[in-house]
């Protein structure tokens, strides 16, 4: 058995957390799965690859291994809704973001022994990670780091801006600091939205504190910015383009976090 996730430590307060990449599958659960959710298509493509720069910031990183059809690490354990008026995709997914089953009529779910073996170890993980940051630096910075498909029409309609940036409507991360990074999305070549459809999943509203000295944003990107989506062939040209500009807003985000919290008290 793999293990869950893959975590690299970093020398700055900012983690870097990657919850939809993951292509494993656990043999008795893929023994179910259709050829639909054996595809795997809700994956979060190539955004491991495409944060790889993340380590020369000095970021430390998490990223899953096991698929989010195993369970989804950016919900919460009580499958509560994210958004009002939204089709839900779940903790533990029954079908694809395109409707189609992702098990066959045989399979059962055993969504506490899925939270047990994938979902807390993650998100323990997180939170001594985040934990550890703030004692150390006296503040910590979380980037929830996402991609999806451009146009997924049972859950949006038309097509996405390709920087969406998430901070729970103002509630997980100073102003001041989300501001800068939304300046440097603006900046950009990218069209953007600040918290639009995607204003951040679990990940983001748990941990997001920023009474606690710990900030919180999620970025979703459109995959059109750095692969095709038709054939999965990541575009390594286009890929180097918007890691400038996400490393710009990483940059942002820790500068104005570390001049901030540097006239606050701890």
């Amino acid at each position: 058995m793999i293990d869950g996730f893959t975590f690299r430590a970093g020398d700055q307060p900012l983690l870097v957390s990657i919850p939809h990449d993951g292509r494993a599958l656990p043999p008795d659960i893929e023994l179910h799965m259709s050829a639909a959710g054996r595809s795997l298509p809700d994956t979060d493509w190539h955004v491991t690859h495409l944060y790889s720069f993340a380590r020369d910031l000095g970021a430390a990183v998490i990223s899953a291994n096991y698929s989010r059809y195993v369970i989804d690490l950016n919900r919460p354990a009580d499958d509560a809704a994210l958004y009002e008026g939204q089709m839900q995709t779940g903790l533990c997914p029954l079908r694809t973001f395109s409707g189609e089953k992702i098990y066959d009529s045989e399979a059962t779910i055993d969504v506490q022994d899925r939270i047990s073996r994938y979902w807390r170890p993650y998100h323990d993980k997180i939170g001594a990670t985040l934990a550890a940051l703030r004692e150390e630096h006296g503040y910590a910075l979380l980037w929830d780091a996402h991609s999806i498909t451009s146009r997924v029409p049972l859950l949006f309609e038309g097509e996405l801006p390709v920087l969406n940036i998430g901070t729970w409507d103002g509630r997980s991360c100073d102003a001041d600091i989300a501001r800068a990074v939304v300046d440097v999305a603006n900046a950009s070549v990218y069209d953007v939205a600040f918290n639009g459809r995607f204003t951040g999943g679990y990940t983001t509203r748990h941990y997001g504190q920023p009474q606690a000295n710990v900030h919180a944003i999620q970025l979703e990107l459109a995959q059109r910015a750095y692969m095709d989506e038709t054939t999965g062939r990541f575009d390594e040209q286009a890929a180097s383009q918007l890691r400038d500009s996400i490393a710009a807003m990483l940059t942002a985000f820790a500068d104005t976090a570390g001049k901030k919290m540097a006239i606050m008290p701890r």
